[in-house]
Protein backbone atom coordinates (compact mmCIF):
# COMPACT_ATOMS: atom_id res chain seq x y z
CA UNK A 1 0.00 0.00 0.00
CA UNK A 2 1.09 3.54 -0.83
CA UNK A 3 2.24 5.61 2.54
CA UNK A 4 1.49 9.36 2.76
CA UNK A 5 5.17 10.26 2.82
CA UNK A 6 5.06 8.66 -1.02
CA UNK A 7 1.59 10.21 -1.94
CA UNK A 8 3.07 13.72 -1.34
CA UNK A 9 6.50 13.57 -2.99
CA UNK A 10 6.00 11.34 -5.80
CA UNK A 11 6.12 13.73 -9.53
CA UNK A 12 2.96 13.29 -10.86
CA UNK A 13 4.67 15.15 -14.26
CA UNK A 14 6.46 12.62 -15.11
CA UNK A 15 2.86 10.50 -16.31
CA UNK A 16 2.15 13.45 -18.75
CA UNK A 17 5.62 13.26 -19.75
CA UNK A 18 5.38 9.30 -20.05
CA UNK A 19 1.73 10.05 -22.37
CA UNK A 20 4.18 11.82 -24.88
CA UNK A 21 6.13 9.31 -25.30
CA UNK A 22 3.70 6.65 -26.23
CA UNK A 23 2.05 9.12 -28.15
CA UNK A 24 5.49 9.54 -29.85
CA UNK A 25 5.78 6.01 -30.61
CA UNK A 26 1.86 5.89 -32.16
CA UNK A 27 3.44 8.72 -34.73
CA UNK A 28 6.27 6.76 -35.47
CA UNK A 29 4.60 3.14 -35.79
CA UNK A 30 2.10 4.80 -38.20
CA UNK A 31 5.38 5.78 -40.43
CA UNK A 32 6.31 2.01 -40.06
CA UNK A 33 2.78 0.97 -41.29
CA UNK A 34 2.88 3.41 -44.14
CA UNK A 35 6.06 2.22 -45.17
CA UNK A 36 5.10 -1.44 -44.71
CA UNK A 37 2.11 -0.90 -47.21
CA UNK A 38 3.77 0.84 -49.66
CA UNK A 39 6.74 -1.39 -49.98
CA UNK A 40 6.17 -5.14 -48.91
CA UNK A 41 2.88 -5.42 -48.78
CA UNK A 42 2.09 -4.12 -51.56
CA UNK A 43 3.99 -7.27 -53.60
CA UNK A 44 1.61 -9.76 -52.62
CA UNK A 45 -1.58 -7.09 -53.19
CA UNK A 46 -0.56 -6.04 -56.55
CA UNK A 47 -1.59 -9.93 -58.01
CA UNK A 48 0.31 -8.51 -61.27
CA UNK A 49 3.40 -10.61 -61.48
CA UNK A 50 2.81 -12.86 -58.53
CA UNK A 51 -0.23 -15.68 -58.49
CA UNK A 52 -0.67 -18.58 -57.09
CA UNK A 53 -1.06 -20.03 -53.25
CA UNK A 54 2.71 -18.69 -52.23
CA UNK A 55 0.86 -15.32 -53.17
CA UNK A 56 -2.58 -15.85 -51.56
CA UNK A 57 -0.75 -17.15 -48.37
CA UNK A 58 1.51 -14.07 -48.27
CA UNK A 59 -1.24 -11.63 -48.85
CA UNK A 60 -3.23 -12.80 -45.83
CA UNK A 61 0.23 -12.89 -44.02
CA UNK A 62 1.59 -9.35 -45.01
CA UNK A 63 -2.02 -7.99 -44.69
CA UNK A 64 -2.04 -9.56 -40.79
CA UNK A 65 1.59 -7.86 -40.08
CA UNK A 66 0.10 -4.44 -41.49
CA UNK A 67 -2.76 -4.98 -38.84
CA UNK A 68 -0.59 -5.46 -36.04
CA UNK A 69 1.26 -2.27 -36.90
CA UNK A 70 -2.44 -0.07 -36.61
CA UNK A 71 -3.34 -2.49 -33.34
CA UNK A 72 0.55 -0.84 -31.74
CA UNK A 73 -0.59 2.34 -32.74
CA UNK A 74 -4.38 1.76 -31.06
CA UNK A 75 -2.27 0.16 -27.53
CA UNK A 76 0.00 2.98 -27.52
CA UNK A 77 -2.66 5.92 -28.21
CA UNK A 78 -4.32 4.24 -25.36
CA UNK A 79 -1.93 3.81 -22.80
CA UNK A 80 -0.94 7.87 -23.27
CA UNK A 81 -5.07 8.47 -22.39
CA UNK A 82 -4.81 5.86 -19.65
CA UNK A 83 -1.56 8.13 -18.39
CA UNK A 84 -3.30 11.61 -18.64
CA UNK A 85 -6.63 10.41 -16.71
CA UNK A 86 -4.51 9.12 -14.55
CA UNK A 87 -2.47 12.11 -13.68
CA UNK A 88 -5.86 14.15 -13.61
CA UNK A 89 -7.48 11.61 -11.35
CA UNK A 90 -4.15 11.15 -8.64
CA UNK A 91 -3.63 14.77 -9.18
CA UNK A 92 -7.22 15.92 -7.55
CA UNK A 93 -6.85 13.01 -4.78
CA UNK A 94 -3.75 14.47 -4.15
CA UNK A 95 -5.06 17.98 -3.56
CA UNK A 96 -7.58 16.57 -1.31
CA UNK A 97 -5.66 15.12 0.75
CA UNK A 98 -3.12 18.17 1.13
CA UNK A 99 -6.35 19.99 2.04
CA UNK A 100 -6.94 17.41 4.65
CA UNK A 101 -3.70 17.88 6.05
CA UNK A 102 -4.28 21.57 6.24
CA UNK A 103 -7.62 21.20 7.99
CA UNK A 104 -5.76 19.57 10.66
CA UNK A 105 -3.29 21.59 10.86
CA UNK A 106 -5.89 24.05 11.44
CA UNK A 107 -7.65 22.59 14.15
CA UNK A 108 -4.81 22.61 16.26
CA UNK A 109 -3.06 19.07 14.99
CA UNK A 110 0.28 18.57 13.22
CA UNK A 111 1.06 16.17 10.83
CA UNK A 112 4.55 14.98 10.07
CA UNK A 113 6.02 13.84 6.60
CA UNK A 114 5.45 10.16 7.52
CA UNK A 115 1.47 11.30 7.82
CA UNK A 116 1.42 10.67 11.92
CA UNK A 117 -1.52 13.00 13.43
CA UNK A 118 -0.65 14.18 17.12
CA UNK A 119 -1.55 16.97 19.04
CA UNK A 120 0.13 20.05 18.70
CA UNK A 121 0.59 21.14 22.24
CA UNK A 122 3.08 24.04 20.94
CA UNK A 123 0.20 26.19 20.52
CA UNK A 124 -1.09 26.24 23.93
CA UNK A 125 0.38 28.55 27.25
CA UNK A 126 1.65 26.59 29.63
CA UNK A 127 -1.79 26.81 32.02
CA UNK A 128 -3.57 25.54 29.16
CA UNK A 129 -1.14 22.67 29.05
CA UNK A 130 -1.42 22.36 32.89
CA UNK A 131 -5.30 21.90 32.47
CA UNK A 132 -5.31 19.36 29.87
CA UNK A 133 -2.58 17.51 31.49
CA UNK A 134 -5.17 17.56 34.57
CA UNK A 135 -8.34 17.38 33.07
CA UNK A 136 -9.24 13.24 31.67
CA UNK A 137 -12.20 14.48 29.81
CA UNK A 138 -10.14 17.00 28.13
CA UNK A 139 -7.23 14.36 27.56
CA UNK A 140 -10.06 12.29 25.99
CA UNK A 141 -11.09 15.21 23.87
CA UNK A 142 -7.56 15.52 22.11
CA UNK A 143 -6.92 11.29 22.09
CA UNK A 144 -11.11 11.63 20.02
CA UNK A 145 -9.82 14.97 17.90
CA UNK A 146 -5.85 12.85 17.09
CA UNK A 147 -8.12 9.52 15.88
CA UNK A 148 -10.49 11.49 14.10
CA UNK A 149 -8.08 13.55 11.95
CA UNK A 150 -5.30 10.27 11.59
CA UNK A 151 -8.47 8.31 9.69
CA UNK A 152 -9.20 11.41 7.97
CA UNK A 153 -5.82 11.49 6.41
CA UNK A 154 -5.57 7.95 6.17
CA UNK A 155 -8.60 7.55 4.19
CA UNK A 156 -7.33 9.96 1.81
CA UNK A 157 -3.94 7.94 1.27
CA UNK A 158 -6.46 4.63 0.61
CA UNK A 159 -8.41 6.90 -2.07
CA UNK A 160 -5.20 7.13 -3.78
CA UNK A 161 -3.77 3.58 -3.36
CA UNK A 162 -6.89 2.15 -4.66
CA UNK A 163 -6.68 4.59 -7.62
CA UNK A 164 -2.96 3.06 -7.94
CA UNK A 165 -4.09 -0.32 -7.92
CA UNK A 166 -7.41 0.23 -10.55
CA UNK A 167 -4.22 1.78 -13.14
CA UNK A 168 -1.95 -0.90 -12.51
CA UNK A 169 -5.48 -3.61 -13.64
CA UNK A 170 -6.27 -0.98 -16.52
CA UNK A 171 -2.17 -0.66 -18.32
CA UNK A 172 -2.07 -4.44 -17.50
CA UNK A 173 -5.25 -5.58 -19.19
CA UNK A 174 -4.47 -2.96 -22.25
CA UNK A 175 -1.66 -5.06 -23.28
CA UNK A 176 -3.55 -8.12 -23.40
CA UNK A 177 -4.57 -8.95 -27.24
CA UNK A 178 -8.89 -8.60 -27.19
CA UNK A 179 -8.74 -10.47 -30.76
CA UNK A 180 -11.65 -8.53 -31.66
CA UNK A 181 -11.10 -9.07 -35.45
CA UNK A 182 -9.23 -12.35 -34.96
CA UNK A 183 -10.69 -16.33 -35.69
CA UNK A 184 -12.10 -14.86 -39.31
CA UNK A 185 -14.01 -11.42 -38.18
CA UNK A 186 -10.98 -9.81 -39.73
CA UNK A 187 -7.23 -9.64 -40.66
CA UNK A 188 -5.72 -10.43 -37.02
CA UNK A 189 -3.77 -13.47 -37.52
CA UNK A 190 -2.18 -13.41 -34.35
CA UNK A 191 -3.95 -13.87 -31.05
CA UNK A 192 -1.51 -12.76 -28.62
CA UNK A 193 -0.46 -9.76 -30.78
CA UNK A 194 -1.41 -5.77 -30.07
CA UNK A 195 -4.37 -4.77 -28.46
CA UNK A 196 -6.80 -3.58 -31.42
CA UNK A 197 -9.07 -2.78 -28.82
CA UNK A 198 -7.86 -0.94 -25.93
CA UNK A 199 -10.06 1.27 -24.29
CA UNK A 200 -9.07 5.09 -23.84
CA UNK A 201 -10.74 5.73 -20.93
CA UNK A 202 -9.44 4.90 -17.54
CA UNK A 203 -12.47 4.39 -15.94
CA UNK A 204 -14.06 2.36 -18.68
CA UNK A 205 -10.90 0.28 -18.63
CA UNK A 206 -10.81 -0.85 -15.33
CA UNK A 207 -14.48 -1.56 -15.44
CA UNK A 208 -13.97 -4.20 -17.86
CA UNK A 209 -10.97 -5.22 -16.40
CA UNK A 210 -12.62 -6.01 -13.26
CA UNK A 211 -15.56 -7.53 -15.20
CA UNK A 212 -13.05 -9.98 -16.97
CA UNK A 213 -11.37 -10.73 -13.36
CA UNK A 214 -15.02 -11.68 -12.41
CA UNK A 215 -15.22 -13.65 -15.37
CA UNK A 216 -12.09 -15.19 -14.90
CA UNK A 217 -13.82 -15.69 -10.91
CA UNK A 218 -16.60 -17.85 -12.20
CA UNK A 219 -14.45 -20.31 -14.04
CA UNK A 220 -12.40 -21.22 -11.08
CA UNK A 221 -13.52 -24.28 -8.96
CA UNK A 222 -16.61 -24.18 -7.01
CA UNK A 223 -14.49 -27.25 -5.51
CA UNK A 224 -11.13 -27.96 -6.08
CA UNK A 225 -8.51 -29.72 -4.64
CA UNK A 226 -4.63 -30.26 -5.56
CA UNK A 227 -2.94 -33.57 -3.80
CA UNK A 228 0.71 -34.06 -4.11
CA UNK A 229 1.92 -37.20 -2.65
CA UNK A 230 5.64 -39.06 -3.03
CA UNK A 231 8.14 -40.78 -2.26
CA UNK A 232 5.35 -43.59 -1.50
CA UNK A 233 4.58 -47.70 -1.43
CA UNK A 234 1.76 -49.51 -0.54
CA UNK A 235 0.02 -53.07 -1.24
CA UNK A 236 -3.56 -54.51 -0.16
CA UNK A 237 -5.44 -57.57 -0.74
CA UNK A 238 -8.88 -58.19 -0.20
CA UNK A 239 -10.73 -61.36 -0.46
CA UNK A 240 -14.38 -61.85 -2.62
CA UNK A 241 -17.16 -60.39 -0.47
CA UNK A 242 -20.76 -59.32 -0.56
CA UNK A 243 -20.98 -59.81 -4.18
CA UNK A 244 -17.49 -57.55 -4.92
CA UNK A 245 -14.20 -59.27 -6.52
CA UNK A 246 -11.36 -59.88 -4.56
CA UNK A 247 -8.20 -57.57 -5.28
CA UNK A 248 -4.31 -57.61 -4.84
CA UNK A 249 -2.91 -54.48 -5.61
CA UNK A 250 0.97 -52.55 -5.18
CA UNK A 251 2.28 -49.60 -6.15
CA UNK A 252 5.16 -47.49 -5.47
CA UNK A 253 5.14 -43.71 -6.66
CA UNK A 254 8.16 -41.22 -7.02
CA UNK A 255 5.95 -38.77 -7.29
CA UNK A 256 1.96 -38.06 -8.10
CA UNK A 257 -0.03 -35.02 -8.03
CA UNK A 258 -3.80 -34.81 -9.04
CA UNK A 259 -5.52 -31.91 -9.15
CA UNK A 260 -9.17 -31.70 -9.85
CA UNK A 261 -12.48 -29.20 -10.06
CA UNK A 262 -15.64 -28.53 -10.64
CA UNK A 263 -17.87 -25.77 -10.74
CA UNK A 264 -21.21 -24.91 -12.58
CA UNK A 265 -21.75 -21.54 -15.29
CA UNK A 266 -24.89 -20.64 -16.88
CA UNK A 267 -26.09 -24.00 -16.26
CA UNK A 268 -23.01 -25.42 -17.83
CA UNK A 269 -21.50 -28.69 -15.62
CA UNK A 270 -18.10 -28.51 -15.68
CA UNK A 271 -15.49 -30.81 -14.56
CA UNK A 272 -11.84 -31.44 -14.79
CA UNK A 273 -8.70 -33.64 -13.66
CA UNK A 274 -5.20 -33.37 -14.63
CA UNK A 275 -2.49 -36.15 -12.98
CA UNK A 276 0.98 -36.71 -13.22
CA UNK A 277 2.64 -39.72 -11.94
CA UNK A 278 6.09 -41.60 -11.59
CA UNK A 279 5.87 -45.09 -10.41
CA UNK A 280 5.32 -48.53 -10.90
CA UNK A 281 1.84 -50.25 -9.97
CA UNK A 282 0.51 -53.91 -10.21
CA UNK A 283 -2.70 -55.37 -9.78
CA UNK A 284 -4.61 -58.35 -10.03
CA UNK A 285 -8.32 -58.75 -9.24
CA UNK A 286 -10.21 -62.30 -9.56
CA UNK A 287 -14.08 -63.06 -8.85
CA UNK A 288 -17.00 -65.31 -9.19
CA UNK A 289 -19.88 -63.69 -7.78
CA UNK A 290 -23.99 -63.05 -8.74
CA UNK A 291 -22.35 -60.65 -11.44
CA UNK A 292 -20.79 -63.40 -13.01
CA UNK A 293 -16.66 -64.49 -13.38
CA UNK A 294 -13.89 -62.13 -14.15
CA UNK A 295 -10.35 -61.45 -13.85
CA UNK A 296 -7.90 -58.99 -14.88
CA UNK A 297 -3.87 -58.26 -14.21
CA UNK A 298 -1.99 -55.39 -14.92
CA UNK A 299 1.15 -54.11 -14.33
CA UNK A 300 2.73 -50.75 -15.35
CA UNK A 301 6.30 -48.59 -14.80
CA UNK A 302 7.36 -45.44 -15.91
CA UNK A 303 5.69 -41.75 -16.26
CA UNK A 304 1.99 -41.39 -16.74
CA UNK A 305 0.19 -37.68 -17.30
CA UNK A 306 -3.51 -37.20 -18.17
CA UNK A 307 -5.95 -33.90 -18.34
CA UNK A 308 -9.73 -35.14 -18.43
CA UNK A 309 -12.54 -32.16 -19.26
CA UNK A 310 -16.22 -33.12 -18.69
CA UNK A 311 -19.32 -30.56 -20.09
CA UNK A 312 -23.02 -31.04 -19.39
CA UNK A 313 -25.87 -28.80 -20.09
CA UNK A 314 -29.94 -30.55 -19.23
CA UNK A 315 -29.45 -33.44 -21.74
CA UNK A 316 -26.17 -32.29 -23.65
CA UNK A 317 -22.51 -33.44 -22.42
CA UNK A 318 -19.29 -33.42 -24.22
CA UNK A 319 -15.91 -34.96 -22.88
CA UNK A 320 -12.41 -34.89 -23.71
CA UNK A 321 -9.19 -36.46 -22.70
CA UNK A 322 -5.21 -36.22 -23.19
CA UNK A 323 -2.73 -38.91 -21.77
CA UNK A 324 0.94 -39.33 -22.23
CA UNK A 325 2.91 -42.35 -21.01
CA UNK A 326 6.48 -43.41 -21.49
CA UNK A 327 7.38 -46.97 -20.21
CA UNK A 328 6.07 -50.15 -19.74
CA UNK A 329 2.72 -52.02 -19.12
CA UNK A 330 0.75 -55.12 -19.58
CA UNK A 331 -2.79 -56.29 -18.97
CA UNK A 332 -4.98 -59.17 -19.34
CA UNK A 333 -8.88 -59.04 -18.58
CA UNK A 334 -12.02 -61.17 -19.12
CA UNK A 335 -15.20 -61.39 -17.85
CA UNK A 336 -18.76 -62.69 -18.30
CA UNK A 337 -22.07 -62.53 -16.82
CA UNK A 338 -25.62 -61.20 -17.09
CA UNK A 339 -24.72 -57.94 -17.28
CA UNK A 340 -22.61 -58.55 -20.48
CA UNK A 341 -18.96 -59.77 -20.87
CA UNK A 342 -15.06 -58.32 -21.60
CA UNK A 343 -12.19 -59.36 -22.49
CA UNK A 344 -9.00 -57.84 -23.97
CA UNK A 345 -5.19 -57.72 -23.74
CA UNK A 346 -2.03 -55.42 -24.24
CA UNK A 347 1.44 -55.72 -23.88
CA UNK A 348 3.98 -52.37 -24.49
CA UNK A 349 7.09 -51.01 -24.10
CA UNK A 350 8.16 -46.93 -25.30
CA UNK A 351 6.19 -43.83 -25.77
CA UNK A 352 2.29 -43.25 -26.56
CA UNK A 353 0.22 -40.16 -26.50
CA UNK A 354 -3.92 -40.35 -26.40
CA UNK A 355 -6.44 -38.28 -27.37
CA UNK A 356 -10.39 -39.30 -26.98
CA UNK A 357 -13.40 -37.14 -26.94
CA UNK A 358 -16.88 -37.94 -27.26
CA UNK A 359 -20.28 -36.80 -26.43
CA UNK A 360 -23.73 -37.69 -25.52
CA UNK A 361 -27.60 -36.50 -25.94
CA UNK A 362 -30.44 -37.73 -23.96
CA UNK A 363 -28.55 -40.22 -22.28
CA UNK A 364 -26.84 -42.07 -25.21
CA UNK A 365 -23.55 -41.21 -25.92
CA UNK A 366 -20.60 -41.80 -28.30
CA UNK A 367 -16.91 -41.57 -28.23
CA UNK A 368 -13.38 -42.17 -29.44
CA UNK A 369 -9.79 -42.26 -28.65
CA UNK A 370 -6.98 -42.32 -30.79
CA UNK A 371 -3.32 -43.00 -30.04
CA UNK A 372 0.38 -43.03 -31.52
CA UNK A 373 3.24 -45.34 -30.25
CA UNK A 374 7.00 -45.46 -30.38
CA UNK A 375 8.08 -48.44 -29.32
CA UNK A 376 6.63 -52.27 -29.87
CA UNK A 377 3.54 -53.66 -28.74
CA UNK A 378 -0.32 -54.90 -29.14
CA UNK A 379 -3.55 -54.26 -27.71
CA UNK A 380 -7.03 -55.55 -28.46
CA UNK A 381 -10.06 -55.19 -26.61
CA UNK A 382 -14.24 -56.11 -26.49
CA UNK A 383 -16.64 -54.59 -24.29
CA UNK A 384 -20.44 -54.92 -24.15
CA UNK A 385 -22.35 -54.65 -21.19
CA UNK A 386 -23.24 -52.34 -17.95
CA UNK A 387 -20.61 -51.36 -16.35
CA UNK A 388 -19.97 -49.77 -12.22
CA UNK A 389 -21.22 -46.31 -13.48
CA UNK A 390 -25.16 -47.87 -14.19
CA UNK A 391 -24.49 -47.38 -18.25
CA UNK A 392 -24.21 -49.72 -21.04
CA UNK A 393 -21.26 -50.02 -23.28
CA UNK A 394 -20.25 -51.29 -26.45
CA UNK A 395 -17.17 -50.66 -27.51
CA UNK A 396 -13.78 -51.87 -29.20
CA UNK A 397 -9.46 -51.06 -29.56
CA UNK A 398 -6.95 -52.62 -31.57
CA UNK A 399 -3.20 -51.45 -31.59
CA UNK A 400 -0.02 -52.58 -32.92
CA UNK A 401 3.71 -51.40 -32.94
CA UNK A 402 6.61 -52.19 -34.17
CA UNK A 403 8.77 -49.16 -33.89
CA UNK A 404 6.06 -46.61 -35.15
CA UNK A 405 2.54 -47.35 -34.71
CA UNK A 406 -0.67 -46.51 -32.57
CA UNK A 407 -4.49 -47.91 -32.04
CA UNK A 408 -8.03 -46.78 -32.46
CA UNK A 409 -10.98 -47.49 -30.60
CA UNK A 410 -14.60 -46.60 -30.48
CA UNK A 411 -17.29 -46.65 -27.31
CA UNK A 412 -21.19 -45.99 -27.62
CA UNK A 413 -23.04 -46.11 -24.27
CA UNK A 414 -26.74 -45.84 -23.13
CA UNK A 415 -27.51 -44.60 -19.94
CA UNK A 416 -30.88 -46.20 -18.67
CA UNK A 417 -31.74 -43.42 -16.14
CA UNK A 418 -31.40 -40.31 -18.48
CA UNK A 419 -32.50 -42.21 -21.59
CA UNK A 420 -35.75 -42.81 -19.01
CA UNK A 421 -35.70 -39.13 -17.75
CA UNK A 422 -35.41 -37.66 -21.46
CA UNK A 423 -38.44 -39.67 -22.72
CA UNK A 424 -40.36 -38.41 -19.58
CA UNK A 425 -39.58 -34.61 -20.01
CA UNK A 426 -40.48 -35.27 -23.72
CA UNK A 427 -43.82 -37.56 -22.73
CA UNK A 428 -44.50 -34.36 -19.88
CA UNK A 429 -44.84 -31.92 -23.01
CA UNK A 430 -47.10 -33.49 -25.67
CA UNK A 431 -49.73 -34.92 -22.59
CA UNK A 432 -51.36 -38.23 -21.55
CA UNK A 433 -50.86 -39.72 -24.83
CA UNK A 434 -47.19 -39.10 -24.51
CA UNK A 435 -46.88 -40.69 -20.74
CA UNK A 436 -47.75 -44.38 -22.45
CA UNK A 437 -44.54 -43.92 -24.51
CA UNK A 438 -42.77 -42.82 -21.36
CA UNK A 439 -43.60 -45.76 -19.66
CA UNK A 440 -43.13 -48.31 -22.34
CA UNK A 441 -39.23 -46.92 -24.03
CA UNK A 442 -38.49 -46.29 -20.02
CA UNK A 443 -38.96 -49.98 -19.68
CA UNK A 444 -36.50 -50.98 -22.18
CA UNK A 445 -33.62 -50.28 -20.01
CA UNK A 446 -34.50 -51.35 -16.91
Amino acid sequence: MLTYYEVMTTDLGLLTTAAGKWDEMAGELKKVETRYGDTVQKVAVGGETWNGVSQQTARTNFTATRYEYAAAQTQAKAIASLLRDAHTQFADLKKKLESARDDAIAAGMTVSEQGHVAFDWGKLTPSERSAYHHDPDGQKTISDAVTKWQKHIDDRVKAVDELDQNVKLALSAEVVDSNKDALGKGADETLNGFNAGAEGSLDKAVKEAKAAQADEADIKTKEDSVKVTGPSAGITVTGVKNGKEGQIKAYADLFHATAKGETNMGGVKLAGVDDFVIGARGSASYGFTDKGLSGKAEVSAGVRTLTSVNAEYGYLGANGRVEGFAGGEAQVSAGVGKDGFNAGAKAFAGGKATAAGGGELAGIGAGGTAEGWVGAGAEAKATFGKGEDGKWHIGGKVGVALGVGGSVGAEFTVDPDKVGDAFGDAADAVGDFAGGVKDTVGGWFD
